[in-house]
């Protein structure tokens, strides 16, 4: 099982202040680090009113200089925005910096404020990122190659490359990913089955029957759950509401469970957020697959950094040791 704690860095004004939730970020990652989490996450947005982290290298660096062995996963890297020679350059940098423990998951974006913010048009995605993955593939081969009529060279070389997955949930993603990635990263698993039969059409390893099952997106472990779901009620809502108006920003329509509105009690109920004691925990975790990712997101819409280390803090002394024995790196999923 994989255990992952993640972080987008949101800061409604409601919430914390941001200078307190990127220093607890940083201090968070350490202790992951420390007790033996195998990944730690982070996502990318811009532009969003409650500073969705717009720069997850940075970020990628930082946390690396304060971990040893967790791996680092910008999940997902929204590669159409970026200028793909200087990424290679970057991304090389921080892969030193990590000691080899990048993966990078590439995604292709879908709000289109982010694209004209950047000069570039949500149509030219699928392409955009494909010539990302071009791109990345001829600079860490270590020879010049060209682009775009230019001859280029990326100093300083890794001595590992970071692996390449495809993040997406469409089937065309899932058979993409077999063709040009190290791996599939679909966000609940979609089209598995798809990428799979690609693969293997294509002569290569089976990947396996299944992808990581996710579990819950949050979980708070508390002696006191009312009094804890209460704080987190409004993080959480902050959240998916977000999430709604980005799908109507791209789609014309609200999309994802709570796309007709937000009633809190089944917003509880859907187990995405799970506010429990150490006991129910436990019983949950031992409940998972061992192909499973297991998360931590302490930070979720802003939430005070001191409450969320007392469900770190609880975590660790009375969940962690019975559970612990479970962490494994995981395959990189789809190889």
């Amino acid at each position: 099982m994989e255990f992952v704690i993640s972080f987008d860095m949101r800061a409604p004004e409601f919430g914390a202040p941001i200078e307190d939730l990127y220093r607890a970020a940083l201090d968070m990652s350490a202790w992951a680090d420390d007790i033996g989490f195998n990944v730690i996450s982070l996502g990318e947005h811009h532009a969003a009113d409650d500073g969705y982290l717009p720069s997850p290298l940075p970020m990628c660096a930082a946390i690396a200089a304060r971990t040893e062995q967790a791996n680092i996963r910008p999940n997902v890297l929204l590669a159409p925005l970026y200028e793909p020679v200087k990424l290679a350059e970057d991304l090389s940098v921080v892969q030193l910096i990590s000691n080899g423990r990048l993966q990078v998951v590439i995604g292709a974006g879908y709000r289109p404020y982010e694209f004209q913010m950047f000069g570039t048009r949500r149509e030219d995605r699928k392409e955009r990122y494909l010539e990302v993955f071009e791109v990345l593939r001829n600079a860490w081969t270590g020879e010049e190659f060209e682009y775009k009529g230019r001859e280029v060279c990326i100093t300083p070389q890794p001595q590992t490359t970071p692996p390449l997955l495809l993040g997406g949930a469409h089937p065309a993603v899932a058979r993409r990913a077999a063709r040009i990635a190290d791996g599939y990263f679909p966000p609940g698993g979609e089209n598995w089955d798809v990428y799979r039969a690609e693969r293997l059409k294509l002569g290569k390893s089976d990947p396996g029957e299944k992808f990581h099952a996710l579990g819950p997106i949050y979980t708070h472990v508390t002696h006191d759950v009312e009094a804890a779901w209460e704080k987190i009620l409004p993080h959480a809502v902050h959240c998916v509401e977000s999430y709604a108006e980005w799908t109507i920003e791209a789609y014309g329509k609200a999309a994802g469970p709570f796309a007709k509105g937000i009633d809190t009690e089944k917003l509880r109920d859907s187990g995405a957020y799970q506010v429990v004691t150490p006991e129910q925990a436990i019983e949950m975790i031992n409940g998972l697959d061992d192909i499973c990712t297991f998360i931590l997101t302490p930070l979720l819409g802003g939430i005070d950094p001191e409450f969320a280390w007392e469900g770190l803090k609880l975590f660790e002394q009375e969940v962690w040791p019975h559970v612990r024995h479970r962490a494994a790196d995981m395959p990189i999923p789809g190889v």
